[in-house]
């Protein structure tokens, strides 16, 4: 038997040094994905404009492609989406859905063409065990059967109709699925325990744009209030993405940096800079205006070269308002800068806090308290070393956090988690100062 090597891309990093410029916040990952999803709902034809071209985003684009759905990449990463007179889910691309969380939204607007169909089981980051039964209880309250099967869900429509739901989880995802299926639902729905986060906000702007009503964003209860039909030419711009505004301030934090960081979506950041601020950080929001959506409010963020010290309190995520559960590990390299002893608690995901322990490796002093909690000693002078990429998102770019600040040189090997949710970062960091070929 021969076997076949699969070609990996691995970072070599020069750390050990201060950074400066400025860079741009990019779209959002998490919104991008939810409008790709919500664009099923539409008859005709949709353009998404200034798109991240990330690995997530191609394999969502890879099912829609394999069902039918025509797609092709403008100028300045627009998207455009025509649908074809009729989905064909029998030629959906197994390889891609598998590799993605995201399929799970194709539910919300599946059940409003199907009577019956099947997705395959959840991919995404490995982060334990995550429940799906949220998504069930919500669209059963609508007239929607999933049963699980070994390698699928298999969903069954009766009389769509609207309902009153409290979500067992108040979850992005499930989120989504309950707006896009009440979305072309005559009627009121109520969704109680709402995601208020800023994908969810994304897609309700999106929808409102076809004429749905939709009271309640930005709170934990929406009221909707469906159309029949969804059948017009469409253009929509996701908003920033406040998960890479975070990555770049703890950038900043980390190596002591000075930067100027653009098109920051500050609604969703001001708990996670005010942490920052009672631990030191330095920064200045330079300058307020609306992004391209209509709707999101930005800043411009200079940052200052600070000494860090940890907060007597442990730092924790909670759904927004809360500081957000993606933001979380980027504290972990901030606080192997900071004076005294961080106690970081991560209580969303099974298996995320193990990965922390990673930043052991470039000398970072962690113990592992127990699965969700970690505490973190510093200041620590980092060093440099070979890592193998976490199979998970936002672990694995903490870890090239730490490798920027680390002296020497180091390898982080198989960086398709990275890739999966920043585009082209390794230029962009490259452009404020930063040393990282891709071998």
């Amino acid at each position: 038997m021969t076997l076949i090597k699969i070609k990996t891309i691995d970072f070599k990093i020069e750390g050990g040094k201060k950074l400066s410029g400025t860079i741009n916040t990019n779209t959002s990952k998490n919104s991008a994905v939810v409008l790709l999803c919500a664009s099923l709902l539409n008859k005709n034809k949709t353009i998404l404009k200034k798109m991240p071209r990330i690995e997530e985003v191609n394999r969502i684009t890879e099912v829609l492609e394999s069902i039918g759905v025509k797609i092709n990449w403008k100028k300045g990463n627009d998207l455009e989406i025509i649908p074809p007179k009729k989905i064909d889910l029998s030629r959906l691309n197994m390889q891609s859905a598998v590799k993605t969380r995201s399929i799970m939204m194709f539910l919300g607007p599946l059940v409003h063409l199907f009577r019956e169909f099947r997705i395959p089981h959840a991919g995404g980051c490995r982060l334990g065990k995550r429940t799906v039964a949220p998504h069930f209880f919500a669209l059963e309250k609508m007239g929607v059967k999933i049963e699980t099967l070994e390698n699928s869900y298999n969903v069954s429509v009766k009389n769509l109709k609207p309902a009153e739901i409290v979500l067992y989880e108040s979850g992005d995802t499930v989120t989504a699925n309950a707006i896009m299926a009440a979305a072309k639902i005559s009627g009121k729905t109520t969704i109680k325990f709402a995601s208020a986060n800023y994908q969810v906000q994304d897609l309700c702007f999106y929808l409102m744009k076809f004429g749905v009503q939709i009271e309640g964003i930005g709170t934990t209860t929406l009221m909707i209030n469906g159309v029949p039909e969804i059948k017009q030419d469409m253009e929509y711009c996701p908003s920033e993405d406040p998960i890479e505004t975070m990555l770049f301030l703890s950038i900043a934090a980390t190596t002591n940096s000075m930067l100027a960081i653009k098109r920051c979506p500050i609604d969703f950041l001001e708990l996670e800079l005010l942490k920052l601020e009672k631990m030191g950080f330095k920064y200045k929001i330079l300058k307020h205006y609306k992004a391209n959506n209509g709707f999101t409010n930005l800043v411009d963020i200079k940052t200052f070269p600070s000494k860090l010290a940890a907060l007597e309190e442990k730092i924790y995520a909670r759904p927004f308002p809360g500081l957000n559960i993606d933001n979380l590990p980027f504290f972990v390299p901030i606080a192997t800068q900071a004076k005294g002893t961080t106690l970081i608690h991560d209580w969303v995901y099974e298996e995320r806090a193990l990965y922390y322990k990673e930043l052991s490796k470039l000398g970072a002093n962690i113990l592992l308290a127990d699965p969700h909690r970690v505490f973190i000693e510093g200041p620590t002078k980092l060093k440099a070393a070979k890592i193998i990429c976490p199979p998970a998102l936002r672990p694995a770019a903490i870890i090239l956090i730490g490798m920027l600040a680390a002296k020497g040189t180091s390898v982080l090997k198989n960086v398709y988690s990275i890739n999966r949710g920043y585009e082209d970062l390794c230029s962009r960091l490259n452009k404020l100062g930063a040393r990282i070929k891709v071998i």
